[in-house]
């Protein structure tokens, strides 16, 4: 009989509604607190509580102690770049205010996947590594040229250390939103921190969508030829 992973088992996990809830809430990348997660979700502490620890028992969720409070964070990238696909391949559910209008437009234009970039601004930061030859296919992943390694150790990136660490280097991660690819792996990670410490972009409350600063409009023009304001 053929071995293969328990998807069943992850997908009984998932297919519930407060716990993909609590679980997108926390593609992010930040570790958040039990009580919030429960709100998002719409449910009490207690449940919330039962749900978490089965989220924790099957491996998709870690979680730290502050005080006496637990905070919840994805157990890996890859849990991230899953539930990321999954949304690509969701029907869109109808938006009901103009604050969930604005919320989503600004998720679709840029935020983060666990630790990397995504949205529209990471797409076309990666389709531009790929247009300048920095970046290259290589089998299901990507690997760096000779020229793009120079540049993005010129930017500040330790690329020696990107691939001593004990993930995936460069990998495509399929968007829901542009339904393309943006950029995963600790390449991917180094790269958004990177763009972080530049103040190109900022994290926006209560949620994971970002803003792309005047700095970073400039920076990203100037450094990768990426237009924003075309």
């Amino acid at each position: 009989m053929e071995v293969t992973p328990n998807t069943v088992k992850v997908a009984e996990l998932i297919g519930d509604t407060s716990r993909i809830t609590m679980l997108i809430r926390l593609i992010g990348g930040k570790a958040i607190p039990a009580t919030e997660l429960a709100h998002a979700a719409g449910i009490s502490p207690q449940t919330a509580s039962t749900h978490l620890a089965k989220l924790v028992e099957g491996g998709l969720l870690t979680f730290e102690m502050h005080g006496r409070h637990k905070y919840f964070r994805l157990a890996s990238s890859e849990v991230a770049q899953a539930l990321e696909a999954l949304q690509a391949i969701a029907p869109q559910k109808p938006v009901r205010s103009l604050r969930e209008s604005d919320q989503l437009k600004a998720l679709h234009y840029a935020r983060t996947c666990y630790d990397h970039l995504a949205g529209r601004i990471g797409v076309v930061l990666n389709d531009r590594l790929h247009e300048l030859k920095w970046i290259e296919e290589a089998g299901t992943d990507y690997q760096l040229t000779a020229e793009g390694r120079h540049f993005l150790q010129d930017f500040g990136i330790d690329v020696e250390l990107c691939q001593k660490k004990r993930r995936r280097f460069a990998s495509p991660c399929l968007d829901w939103s542009e339904r393309r690819y943006h950029l995963a792996g600790s390449l991917g990670t180094a790269l958004t921190g990177r763009i972080f410490e530049l103040e190109w972009i900022r994290r926006l409350p209560d949620g994971r969508a970002v803003l792309v600063t005047e700095a970073g409009v400039k920076g990203l023009e100037d450094v990768f030829g990426i237009e924003l304001n075309a």
